[in-house]
Protein backbone atom coordinates (compact mmCIF):
# COMPACT_ATOMS: atom_id res chain seq x y z
CA UNK A 1 0.00 0.00 0.00
CA UNK A 2 2.83 2.43 0.85
CA UNK A 3 4.43 1.87 -2.56
CA UNK A 4 1.12 2.55 -4.29
CA UNK A 5 0.65 5.77 -2.34
CA UNK A 6 4.16 6.99 -3.19
CA UNK A 7 3.66 6.18 -6.87
CA UNK A 8 0.40 8.10 -6.84
CA UNK A 9 2.06 11.14 -5.24
CA UNK A 10 4.91 11.10 -7.77
CA UNK A 11 2.48 10.82 -10.66
CA UNK A 12 0.37 13.69 -9.31
CA UNK A 13 3.17 16.16 -8.72
CA UNK A 14 4.90 15.41 -12.01
CA UNK A 15 1.91 16.50 -14.09
CA UNK A 16 3.24 19.35 -16.24
CA UNK A 17 1.89 22.86 -16.05
CA UNK A 18 0.32 23.97 -19.31
CA UNK A 19 -0.39 27.47 -20.49
CA UNK A 20 -1.20 28.96 -23.84
CA UNK A 21 -0.64 32.37 -25.34
CA UNK A 22 -3.92 34.25 -25.59
CA UNK A 23 -3.82 36.24 -28.82
CA UNK A 24 -7.03 38.29 -28.64
CA UNK A 25 -6.55 40.14 -25.35
CA UNK A 26 -6.38 43.53 -27.04
CA UNK A 27 -9.54 43.31 -29.12
CA UNK A 28 -13.26 43.19 -28.47
CA UNK A 29 -16.32 42.52 -30.61
CA UNK A 30 -19.65 44.20 -29.90
CA UNK A 31 -23.07 44.42 -31.50
CA UNK A 32 -23.97 47.87 -32.87
CA UNK A 33 -27.13 49.40 -34.27
CA UNK A 34 -25.53 51.27 -37.15
CA UNK A 35 -22.26 52.52 -38.65
CA UNK A 36 -22.47 56.12 -37.53
CA UNK A 37 -19.46 57.76 -35.92
CA UNK A 38 -21.28 58.35 -32.63
CA UNK A 39 -22.18 54.66 -32.35
CA UNK A 40 -18.64 53.63 -33.25
CA UNK A 41 -17.11 55.91 -30.60
CA UNK A 42 -19.45 54.60 -27.92
CA UNK A 43 -18.69 51.00 -28.92
CA UNK A 44 -14.95 51.72 -28.93
CA UNK A 45 -15.12 53.07 -25.39
CA UNK A 46 -16.94 49.95 -24.22
CA UNK A 47 -14.44 47.78 -26.12
CA UNK A 48 -11.57 49.44 -24.22
CA UNK A 49 -13.27 48.60 -20.93
CA UNK A 50 -13.69 45.00 -22.12
CA UNK A 51 -9.97 44.79 -22.90
CA UNK A 52 -9.05 46.28 -19.52
CA UNK A 53 -11.25 43.64 -17.88
CA UNK A 54 -9.29 40.88 -19.64
CA UNK A 55 -5.97 42.41 -18.61
CA UNK A 56 -6.84 43.21 -15.00
CA UNK A 57 -9.55 40.75 -14.03
CA UNK A 58 -11.69 43.59 -12.75
CA UNK A 59 -15.34 42.64 -13.07
CA UNK A 60 -16.73 46.11 -12.48
CA UNK A 61 -15.96 49.20 -14.54
CA UNK A 62 -12.69 50.74 -13.49
CA UNK A 63 -13.35 54.22 -12.10
CA UNK A 64 -9.99 55.91 -12.59
CA UNK A 65 -9.17 59.36 -13.93
CA UNK A 66 -6.65 58.00 -16.46
CA UNK A 67 -9.19 55.50 -17.79
CA UNK A 68 -11.81 58.20 -18.18
CA UNK A 69 -9.29 60.38 -20.00
CA UNK A 70 -8.40 57.51 -22.33
CA UNK A 71 -12.05 56.98 -23.19
CA UNK A 72 -12.36 60.62 -24.18
CA UNK A 73 -9.40 60.22 -26.58
CA UNK A 74 -10.26 56.68 -27.61
CA UNK A 75 -8.85 56.97 -31.15
CA UNK A 76 -5.33 57.38 -29.70
CA UNK A 77 -5.50 53.78 -28.43
CA UNK A 78 -7.20 52.15 -31.41
CA UNK A 79 -5.26 50.15 -33.97
CA UNK A 80 -8.11 49.26 -36.33
CA UNK A 81 -11.81 48.48 -36.50
CA UNK A 82 -13.96 46.45 -38.85
CA UNK A 83 -17.63 45.62 -39.25
CA UNK A 84 -18.60 41.99 -39.59
CA UNK A 85 -21.23 39.31 -39.16
CA UNK A 86 -19.77 36.47 -37.13
CA UNK A 87 -22.46 33.91 -37.98
CA UNK A 88 -23.97 33.21 -41.38
CA UNK A 89 -27.49 33.03 -39.89
CA UNK A 90 -26.98 36.09 -37.67
CA UNK A 91 -27.96 39.37 -39.28
CA UNK A 92 -26.85 41.44 -36.30
CA UNK A 93 -24.24 44.05 -37.17
CA UNK A 94 -21.05 43.77 -35.14
CA UNK A 95 -17.86 45.75 -34.87
CA UNK A 96 -14.45 44.35 -33.92
CA UNK A 97 -12.06 46.87 -32.44
CA UNK A 98 -8.34 46.23 -31.93
CA UNK A 99 -6.16 48.36 -29.67
CA UNK A 100 -2.43 48.99 -29.54
CA UNK A 101 -1.11 46.58 -26.92
CA UNK A 102 1.73 48.79 -25.69
CA UNK A 103 -0.52 51.81 -25.17
CA UNK A 104 -3.17 49.85 -23.29
CA UNK A 105 -0.56 48.16 -21.10
CA UNK A 106 0.97 51.54 -20.29
CA UNK A 107 -2.48 52.85 -19.40
CA UNK A 108 -3.12 49.92 -17.07
CA UNK A 109 0.25 50.27 -15.37
CA UNK A 110 -0.02 54.06 -15.02
CA UNK A 111 -3.43 53.57 -13.40
CA UNK A 112 -1.75 51.16 -10.94
CA UNK A 113 -4.17 48.37 -11.86
CA UNK A 114 -3.39 44.65 -11.56
CA UNK A 115 -2.03 43.07 -14.72
CA UNK A 116 -2.28 39.57 -16.16
CA UNK A 117 -0.03 38.71 -19.10
CA UNK A 118 -0.96 36.78 -22.22
CA UNK A 119 0.21 33.35 -21.02
CA UNK A 120 -2.70 31.80 -19.22
CA UNK A 121 -3.63 28.32 -17.98
CA UNK A 122 -5.95 26.17 -20.06
CA UNK A 123 -9.07 25.08 -18.16
CA UNK A 124 -10.96 21.92 -19.16
CA UNK A 125 -14.64 21.98 -18.23
CA UNK A 126 -16.43 18.63 -18.06
CA UNK A 127 -20.13 19.36 -17.63
CA UNK A 128 -22.87 16.76 -17.22
CA UNK A 129 -26.55 17.72 -17.42
CA UNK A 130 -29.64 15.87 -16.23
CA UNK A 131 -32.74 16.75 -18.23
CA UNK A 132 -35.99 14.77 -18.16
CA UNK A 133 -34.27 12.12 -16.03
CA UNK A 134 -31.63 11.59 -18.74
CA UNK A 135 -27.98 12.44 -18.11
CA UNK A 136 -25.65 13.51 -20.88
CA UNK A 137 -22.47 15.48 -21.46
CA UNK A 138 -22.62 19.10 -22.54
CA UNK A 139 -20.68 19.39 -25.79
CA UNK A 140 -20.82 21.89 -28.61
CA UNK A 141 -22.46 19.23 -30.74
CA UNK A 142 -25.15 18.13 -28.26
CA UNK A 143 -25.76 21.49 -26.54
CA UNK A 144 -24.35 24.16 -28.89
CA UNK A 145 -25.92 27.11 -27.05
CA UNK A 146 -24.52 26.09 -23.67
CA UNK A 147 -21.14 25.29 -25.16
CA UNK A 148 -21.03 28.66 -26.91
CA UNK A 149 -22.04 30.38 -23.68
CA UNK A 150 -19.08 28.84 -21.84
CA UNK A 151 -16.61 29.95 -24.50
CA UNK A 152 -18.06 33.45 -24.86
CA UNK A 153 -18.12 34.12 -21.11
CA UNK A 154 -14.57 32.86 -20.66
CA UNK A 155 -13.45 35.02 -23.59
CA UNK A 156 -14.72 38.11 -21.75
CA UNK A 157 -12.10 37.37 -19.10
CA UNK A 158 -9.42 36.28 -21.53
CA UNK A 159 -9.45 32.82 -19.93
CA UNK A 160 -8.71 29.91 -22.29
CA UNK A 161 -11.17 27.06 -21.76
CA UNK A 162 -11.99 23.87 -23.57
CA UNK A 163 -15.17 21.81 -23.47
CA UNK A 164 -13.97 18.26 -24.25
CA UNK A 165 -15.09 16.71 -27.51
CA UNK A 166 -16.46 13.62 -25.78
CA UNK A 167 -15.49 11.58 -28.81
CA UNK A 168 -14.69 7.88 -28.71
CA UNK A 169 -11.30 8.54 -27.11
CA UNK A 170 -12.81 10.61 -24.30
CA UNK A 171 -15.71 8.27 -23.68
CA UNK A 172 -13.36 5.29 -23.46
CA UNK A 173 -11.80 6.96 -20.41
CA UNK A 174 -14.59 9.01 -18.87
CA UNK A 175 -18.27 8.27 -18.40
CA UNK A 176 -21.13 10.30 -16.97
CA UNK A 177 -20.62 8.66 -13.56
CA UNK A 178 -17.01 9.89 -13.33
CA UNK A 179 -17.98 13.50 -13.99
CA UNK A 180 -21.18 13.38 -11.94
CA UNK A 181 -19.30 11.98 -8.94
CA UNK A 182 -16.09 13.98 -9.50
CA UNK A 183 -13.84 10.95 -9.81
CA UNK A 184 -10.69 12.94 -10.37
CA UNK A 185 -8.12 10.48 -11.73
CA UNK A 186 -9.82 9.39 -15.00
CA UNK A 187 -11.01 12.94 -15.74
CA UNK A 188 -7.54 14.42 -15.20
CA UNK A 189 -5.92 11.77 -17.36
CA UNK A 190 -8.43 12.38 -20.16
CA UNK A 191 -7.75 16.12 -19.92
CA UNK A 192 -4.06 15.75 -20.76
CA UNK A 193 -4.86 15.64 -24.49
CA UNK A 194 -6.31 19.17 -24.13
CA UNK A 195 -3.19 20.57 -22.40
CA UNK A 196 -5.32 21.52 -19.40
CA UNK A 197 -3.60 22.85 -16.31
CA UNK A 198 -6.78 22.90 -14.22
CA UNK A 199 -9.76 20.61 -14.63
CA UNK A 200 -13.33 21.25 -13.57
CA UNK A 201 -16.19 18.80 -13.25
CA UNK A 202 -19.72 20.13 -13.03
CA UNK A 203 -23.23 18.76 -12.94
CA UNK A 204 -26.46 20.58 -13.73
CA UNK A 205 -29.99 19.47 -12.91
CA UNK A 206 -33.43 20.87 -12.18
CA UNK A 207 -34.39 21.24 -8.56
CA UNK A 208 -37.32 18.97 -7.54
CA UNK A 209 -40.73 20.51 -8.25
CA UNK A 210 -39.12 23.68 -9.55
CA UNK A 211 -38.18 25.34 -12.84
CA UNK A 212 -34.86 26.49 -11.38
CA UNK A 213 -31.59 24.78 -12.22
CA UNK A 214 -28.87 23.81 -9.77
CA UNK A 215 -25.25 23.77 -10.91
CA UNK A 216 -22.53 22.24 -8.76
CA UNK A 217 -18.92 22.58 -9.89
CA UNK A 218 -15.54 21.81 -8.39
CA UNK A 219 -11.90 21.44 -9.29
CA UNK A 220 -10.86 17.82 -9.61
CA UNK A 221 -8.00 18.40 -7.17
CA UNK A 222 -10.43 19.61 -4.48
CA UNK A 223 -12.10 17.42 -1.88
CA UNK A 224 -14.92 15.22 -3.19
CA UNK A 225 -17.73 17.21 -1.59
CA UNK A 226 -16.07 20.62 -1.74
CA UNK A 227 -18.23 22.07 -4.47
CA UNK A 228 -19.66 25.43 -5.44
CA UNK A 229 -23.43 25.50 -5.77
CA UNK A 230 -25.40 27.90 -7.94
CA UNK A 231 -29.17 28.07 -8.38
CA UNK A 232 -31.18 29.97 -10.99
CA UNK A 233 -31.83 30.12 -14.70
CA UNK A 234 -29.89 27.58 -16.77
CA UNK A 235 -27.86 30.18 -18.63
CA UNK A 236 -27.41 32.43 -15.61
CA UNK A 237 -25.83 29.73 -13.44
CA UNK A 238 -23.53 28.69 -16.27
CA UNK A 239 -22.35 32.27 -16.77
CA UNK A 240 -21.87 32.66 -13.01
CA UNK A 241 -19.76 29.49 -12.86
CA UNK A 242 -17.39 30.79 -15.54
CA UNK A 243 -17.26 34.21 -13.85
CA UNK A 244 -16.44 32.59 -10.50
CA UNK A 245 -13.69 30.30 -11.80
CA UNK A 246 -12.20 33.22 -13.76
CA UNK A 247 -12.10 35.31 -10.60
CA UNK A 248 -10.19 32.52 -8.85
CA UNK A 249 -7.66 32.36 -11.68
CA UNK A 250 -7.20 36.12 -11.61
CA UNK A 251 -6.49 35.98 -7.88
CA UNK A 252 -3.85 33.31 -8.49
CA UNK A 253 -2.05 34.82 -11.47
CA UNK A 254 -2.67 38.57 -11.63
CA UNK A 255 0.30 40.78 -10.75
CA UNK A 256 -0.66 43.50 -8.31
CA UNK A 257 1.46 46.65 -8.69
CA UNK A 258 0.79 47.47 -5.05
CA UNK A 259 2.99 44.55 -4.01
CA UNK A 260 6.12 45.78 -5.72
CA UNK A 261 6.61 48.15 -8.59
CA UNK A 262 10.30 48.97 -8.24
CA UNK A 263 12.79 46.96 -10.27
CA UNK A 264 14.12 43.97 -8.34
CA UNK A 265 16.84 41.47 -9.23
CA UNK A 266 16.47 37.75 -8.62
CA UNK A 267 18.83 34.90 -9.51
CA UNK A 268 17.38 31.76 -11.08
CA UNK A 269 19.32 28.56 -11.68
CA UNK A 270 18.44 26.56 -14.79
CA UNK A 271 19.95 23.22 -15.77
CA UNK A 272 19.82 21.18 -19.00
CA UNK A 273 21.07 24.16 -21.02
CA UNK A 274 23.54 22.25 -23.15
CA UNK A 275 24.71 24.94 -25.58
CA UNK A 276 24.59 28.65 -26.35
CA UNK A 277 21.49 28.22 -28.51
CA UNK A 278 19.53 26.87 -25.57
CA UNK A 279 20.87 29.63 -23.33
CA UNK A 280 19.71 32.31 -25.76
CA UNK A 281 16.33 30.64 -26.09
CA UNK A 282 15.98 30.58 -22.30
CA UNK A 283 16.89 34.28 -22.12
CA UNK A 284 14.27 35.15 -24.72
CA UNK A 285 11.63 33.17 -22.86
CA UNK A 286 12.44 34.96 -19.62
CA UNK A 287 12.42 38.37 -21.33
CA UNK A 288 9.00 37.64 -22.82
CA UNK A 289 7.42 37.64 -19.35
CA UNK A 290 5.52 40.91 -19.01
CA UNK A 291 7.18 42.06 -15.77
CA UNK A 292 10.76 41.12 -16.73
CA UNK A 293 12.88 44.18 -17.58
CA UNK A 294 16.21 42.44 -18.25
CA UNK A 295 18.07 39.11 -18.13
CA UNK A 296 21.82 38.49 -17.77
CA UNK A 297 23.90 35.33 -17.50
CA UNK A 298 26.07 35.55 -14.37
CA UNK A 299 27.37 31.96 -14.10
CA UNK A 300 27.75 28.88 -16.26
CA UNK A 301 29.13 25.42 -15.53
CA UNK A 302 28.48 22.53 -17.90
CA UNK A 303 24.69 22.58 -18.48
CA UNK A 304 23.86 24.76 -15.45
CA UNK A 305 23.31 28.51 -15.92
CA UNK A 306 22.44 31.20 -13.40
CA UNK A 307 20.35 34.09 -14.72
CA UNK A 308 19.98 37.42 -12.99
CA UNK A 309 16.46 38.57 -13.78
CA UNK A 310 15.34 42.17 -13.28
CA UNK A 311 11.58 42.37 -12.76
CA UNK A 312 8.94 44.90 -11.74
CA UNK A 313 6.88 42.52 -9.62
CA UNK A 314 7.14 40.58 -6.40
CA UNK A 315 9.12 37.35 -6.42
CA UNK A 316 5.91 35.44 -5.75
CA UNK A 317 4.32 36.95 -8.87
CA UNK A 318 7.38 36.13 -10.96
CA UNK A 319 7.21 32.51 -9.79
CA UNK A 320 3.54 32.47 -10.80
CA UNK A 321 4.49 33.71 -14.26
CA UNK A 322 7.23 31.09 -14.60
CA UNK A 323 4.73 28.41 -13.70
CA UNK A 324 2.92 29.23 -16.94
CA UNK A 325 6.08 28.93 -19.04
CA UNK A 326 6.15 25.50 -20.64
CA UNK A 327 9.81 26.02 -21.55
CA UNK A 328 10.76 25.72 -17.87
CA UNK A 329 9.86 23.04 -15.35
CA UNK A 330 10.45 23.16 -11.63
CA UNK A 331 13.67 21.36 -10.72
CA UNK A 332 13.05 17.88 -9.33
CA UNK A 333 15.35 16.91 -6.51
CA UNK A 334 16.13 13.21 -7.08
CA UNK A 335 16.25 12.78 -3.32
CA UNK A 336 12.73 14.13 -2.82
CA UNK A 337 9.23 13.11 -3.85
CA UNK A 338 8.02 16.58 -4.69
CA UNK A 339 8.84 19.67 -6.72
CA UNK A 340 10.10 22.84 -5.12
CA UNK A 341 9.82 26.41 -6.39
CA UNK A 342 9.98 29.09 -3.73
CA UNK A 343 12.19 31.93 -2.59
CA UNK A 344 14.69 29.50 -1.06
CA UNK A 345 14.98 27.18 -4.06
CA UNK A 346 14.72 28.96 -7.39
CA UNK A 347 15.84 26.07 -9.53
CA UNK A 348 14.35 25.08 -12.86
CA UNK A 349 15.08 22.71 -15.71
CA UNK A 350 15.06 23.74 -19.36
CA UNK A 351 12.40 21.91 -21.37
CA UNK A 352 12.54 23.98 -24.54
CA UNK A 353 10.12 26.15 -26.51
Amino acid sequence: MLIRVLLFICAFVSVPSFAIEVTDLYQSTLAVADKTRATRVKASQQALMNVIKKLTGRYENVDHALIKKAKRSISDYMLKYEYLNLDDDDDELKIRIKFEASKVETLVRDAQLPFWGNRRPMIAIWLAIEDNLQRDFVTQERYPQLGRLIYDTAAEWGVPVVVPLLDLQDRASVGIAEVWGNFSEPVEQASIRYNAERVITARMFKQPHSSRWQLEWRYTDAELFESNQLVGDKQQVLIQMVNDLSSVLVANYVIDPAVSYATTSTVFTVDKLNDFTHIEQAKRQLKSISTVAGVDVIYRSKDVVKFEVEHTSSLEDLIKALKLEQAFSVYIDPRAFYRVADAQSLKYSWVGP
